[in-house]
């Protein structure tokens, strides 16, 4: 997109209506009985592409269809138990879980969150060298667009908004950060950590990629800080979203080395494509193209009490025959296979 379209979402960015408050929801269209948990955890990871018009047109339609993909998957018992969603900003897009059937639902933050952590000289110097006209500087428009949408009861809910400073370009106008939803799954001693954030872009940002990358390195930071203080190290966690890494190699060092070293040091955790290729788990098309693109990505690690063993990876939302798709990213899940590794009597969901 060029610039003067930059300018264009950035002007129209502040019209818009506030988005819907951030909250957990019970969804209002049940389907007639839970999910069944058979021992695996499908978990879907999807941007819906849910900018508000006039930034975005016609998203209204595809959401629509989203959520009945959703529930035709349901009716069939291939849906995805849990989901994780970005670019959720429109009450339209927040109403997917509900019309697709799933029971919980977790928000993230909305756009008059504040994160109070104090900056730092550098920071400082960072923040001073703002442009408004590039969307930096102005007050959050939307909220961090991240949902959690479960068929197994949501227990407790963590969110964070990243620090005003840390972000780049038209990226300042949604409030991004991270959201956390702790998951009681059937028959299971311990519930499961599902991390969901969005990340700052590059080119997209329409600003220099040095800033860019500056503003990814500083949401890293937070968003190890995050996991640190708020995963509880007796569940299994799955961290998965839109890292916006792609193939730019700053990048790609700095979510690396967060997620294998720096979020949860000295525990094993593994990415859901590259265990596919160390496993030679097959991979469609579209699971290929959203690997190329290196912007996807769900990662994984066990816990005391319970292994996380990758199963498949299934494109609910890929290309449809005329390669037209329902959002500007691939919605794909990651299969896992969950085994308790205790006797402890198991707490009901």
């Amino acid at each position: 997109m060029s610039i003067a379209g930059h300018m264009f979402r950035m002007l129209a960015a502040a019209a818009l209506l506030a988005v819907a408050p951030s909250a957990d929801t019970r969804s209002t269209l049940l389907p007639e009985a839970p999910s069944a948990f058979d021992g695996t955890l499908p978990v879907m990871t999807y941007n819906i592409h849910g900018l508000p018009w006039p930034v975005a047109w016609g998203r209204d339609a595809d959401f629509t269809r989203i959520a009945a993909r959703l529930r035709l998957l349901r009716g069939e018992g291939r849906n995805p138990h849990i989901v994780v969603l970005q670019e959720a900003f429109t009450q339209e897009a927040q109403a997917i879980g509900r019309e697709a059937g799933y029971r919980y639902i977790a928000t993230g933050a909305d756009q008059d969150a504040v994160n109070g952590q104090v900056p730092t000289a550098s920071d400082r110097a960072f923040a001073a060298a703002e442009s408004w006209s590039h969307g930096e500087g102005l007050p959050k428009f939307v909220g961090s667009g991240l949902q959690i949408l479960s068929d197994y009861p949501i227990v407790d809910t963590r969110r964070i908004v990243f620090p005003a400073f840390a972000c780049a370009g038209f990226d300042c106008l949604a409030n991004k950060g991270a959201l956390l939803a702790r998951i009681r799954l059937p028959g299971q001693p311990e519930p499961v950590d599902i991390v969901t954030t969005h990340l700052n872009s590059r080119r997209a940002s329409g600003v220099a990629n040095d800033r860019s990358n500056h503003a990814y390195g500083l949401q890293l930071a937070c968003l190890g800080d995050f996991i640190r203080s708020n995963h509880d190290p007796r569940n299994a966690m799955i961290v998965a979203g839109d890292f916006n890494m792609g193939h730019d190699p700053a990048r790609r060092s700095d979510l690396l080395t967060g997620a294998f070293r720096q979020w949860l040091p000295g525990a094993a955790v593994a990415d859901a494509y590259d265990e596919a290729g160390r496993k030679a788990i097959p991979l469609n098309g579209d699971a290929r193209y959203s690997r190329y693109r290196a912007r996807d990505w769900e990662f994984f690690t066990g816990s005391p009490t319970m292994r996380l063993s990758l199963r498949g990876i299934d494109v609910p939302f890929g290309h449809a025959a005329d390669g037209s798709m329902l959002s500007d990213h691939v919605g794909y899940t990651a299969i896992f296979d969950v085994k308790s590794l205790t006797t402890a009597a198991p707490v009901k969901a």
